[in-house]
């Protein structure tokens, strides 16, 4: 703003007054901005909302309310021999501030990932109590996976309302957004292969020699944490109480649920199929059990977990009863699938180097000033192939839109003479309707038109 000042008075005839010093514009800054309108010039709207005030909501009863969330741990673990950060899926109890259920993923999460959060997160037995059972609402940020139609159907036949909180406002779940920070700072920051720590040099990179830990040990360590959090750590909004604590100190009744049904209603549901000699088809794969023997020609009902392929969960279709669960057969070997993998992995190697090879483009150097010239030159033959080869994959292109010309516009249309060329003579056709497929008089005065003859003889 200085400089700008400084070039506006040096461009003005005849001169006008100086521009004010730099100290001066720091203190008329300083004097006419907020905190907030300085951070955010600086930093944007998430740096000029840490200058906001925000009121506090009344501490409610246990299980009256959870946060849920994702976030990505900012710590390196080693996955199939490969550096990954993991995904942690919180529950989180607003009353007691007690993480109620936690689930860790080494890639991406899902609907998977939440299920799996949500069902500890409700069982109150070993190794998950004795925080759990049923909350009366759930708080979540818009995220596909939680609003997914596997988990809000689970939500639903659990008798729990989702409140879908608007985007971009992490201050209406404070509580499991609080628990994000608080995690990392006092636990992730002294693990091995912490992302974030200050590195020599001028670029952060990790060190060869530093020693990653496995998604196991990773998860083990974070569990730890957990229970630490939940047992010896003292948050100030309790006053000094622990989570534990303040969840035993809460008389409000715990809605549970058995541990069988809390598995049923936190599957996906893929409707009823007809038990066969060959057992259960499944997305044109087949499933068997030790259970199926003697069983086939019976209808059954199929409930799976998301993204598990190799296993599903059938139960009787008329009285709902579990039958057991079915694994896929002819299951390919691990060797098989690594090698599956590994030629994954190539093929997009080859398609991304492709993609980039294509999208480069060369220009001649220039020595003076003159419009930049594309280089490349093709062969007649070779640019009429790659034609033909685009032409045969566009859809546009292979699209015949002459065939059935549109109808002519209504009469008191302005229509222009490019468009009116291309339409049919007429009155507008009319389209089937109603539920029976009767269609609309096509003529004038409301009565049907009368019948035609082609050149071939043919009635319409």
């Amino acid at each position: 703003m200085h400089r700008e000042l400084t070039a506006r008075a040096a461009r003005q005839s005849p001169p006008a007054a100086p521009p004010p010093s730099l100290p001066t514009s720091h203190r008329a800054i300083q004097r006419d901005l907020t905190p907030g309108e300085r951070a955010g010039l600086a930093g944007g709207e998430r740096a000029a909302r840490k200058h906001d005030v925000f009121l506090a909501r009344p501490r409610p009863w246990r299980n009256k309310v959870w946060d849920t969330d994702h976030v990505q741990a900012p710590v390196l673990v080693e996955v199939d021999g490969k550096p990954r950060r993991p995904w942690i899926t919180w529950f989180t109890d607003c009353a007691t501030n007690a993480i109620t259920g936690v689930a860790v993923t080494p890639g991406h999460p899902s609907r998977e990932s939440v299920l799996a959060a949500l069902r500890s997160a409700v069982l109150r037995e070993e190794p998950y109590g004795p925080f759990g059972g049923l909350p009366e609402k759930v708080r979540v940020d818009r995220g596909k996976d939680f609003l997914s139609r596997t988990v809000t159907a689970a939500f639903d036949l659990l008798d729990v309302t989702v409140e879908d909180l608007p985007a971009y406002t992490p201050h209406l779940k404070g509580t499991v957004e609080g628990l994000n920070r608080a995690v990392e700072s006092m636990f992730l920051a002294a693990l091995p292969g912490y992302a974030r720590q200050p590195r020599p040099g001028k670029r952060a990179s990790r060190p060869k020699d530093e020693v990653l830990l496995g998604f196991q040990d990773f998860t083990a360590r974070l569990m730890d944490g957990t229970r630490w959090w939940n047992t010896e750590h003292r948050p100030s909004p309790l006053r000094g109480k622990t989570p534990l604590e303040a969840w035993q100190d809460d008389p409000t009744p715990l809605r549970d649920v058995p541990a069988a049904d809390l598995w049923t209603f936190t599957l996906e549901d893929a409707g009823t199929r007809t038990l066969t000699t060959r057992g259960i088809r499944f997305r044109r794969r087949d499933y068997v059990g030790p259970w199926m023997t003697g069983q086939a020609g019976i209808q059954v009902r199929i409930r799976f977990m998301p993204h598990h392929d190799h296993r599903i969960e059938v139960y009787h279709a008329a009285t709902g009863r579990y039958l057991g669960p079915a694994d896929l057969a002819d299951q390919a070997t691990e060797e098989q699938l690594r090698a599956v993998r590994r030629a994954r992995s190539a093929r997009a190697r080859r398609l991304k180097k492709d993609l980039e090879a294509s999208q480069r483009e060369r220009y001649a150097a220039a020595t003076q000033a003159e419009a930049p010239q594309r280089i490349g030159a093709l062969t007649i033959a070779q640019a009429e192939a790659e034609l033909a080869q685009t032409a045969d994959s566009d859809l546009a292109q292979l699209a015949l839109p002459d065939v059935i010309p549109p109808a002519a516009p209504p009469a008191d249309w302005r229509t222009p003479a490019s468009l009116a060329a291309l339409t049919t003579p007429g009155p507008p056709v009319r389209y089937p309707y109603g539920r029976d497929g009767a269609s609309a008089p096509d003529g004038r005065d409301g009565r049907a038109a009368p019948p035609t003859t082609d050149e071939d003889g043919d009635t319409s």
